[in-house]
């Protein structure tokens, strides 16, 4: 200790301790507050990948896939096939390119919320840091 500690009665030191530790709480809860908000905001760019997902499907399903199930049902009829069977084959086309372009936006969504990227490593590493410190002043 130096010497300008030596003099201060012990009660003081204490007293000096628990603000210090007190502020440095204080200061790790608004280092908190900041890395979660930072977090939701990534977890919230995940969850709108995964809306946008799910309305291109869906509205893709309902509207414009009817047209490319009958454009290519026509083309398949215009080749010789029976008309059940060029439908039914248009359609599996349709759905299978759609499923996997679904799929892959889904997969994005579900990568960007995944847990670990919800971790506070940042507010952990100087929690560790910071008892390291209350320990050695101990």
């Amino acid at each position: 200790m130096s010497s300008s500690n030596e003099a201060r009665p012990l009660s003081e030191l204490i007293g000096g301790l628990a603000t210090d530790i007190s502020n440095l709480f204080r200061k790790e809860v608004q280092l908190a507050k900041a890395e979660a908000s930072e977090k939701f905001s990534q977890t919230l760019g995940g969850v709108e990948l995964l809306l946008a997902g799910a309305v291109l499907a869906l509205g893709a399903l309902g509207v414009i896939l009817t047209a490319i199930v009958a454009g290519l049902g026509a083309f398949f009829m215009a080749q010789g096939m029976g008309e059940a069977g060029a439908n039914a084959l248009s359609a599996l086309i349709v759905a299978v390119v759609v499923g996997i372009i679904a799929w892959v936006l889904i997969s994005r969504g579900l990568a960007a919320l995944k847990g670990g990227n919800l971790t506070l490593n940042r507010t952990a590493s100087s929690l560790g840091r910071d008892a390291d410190v209350v320990k050695e002043r101990l």
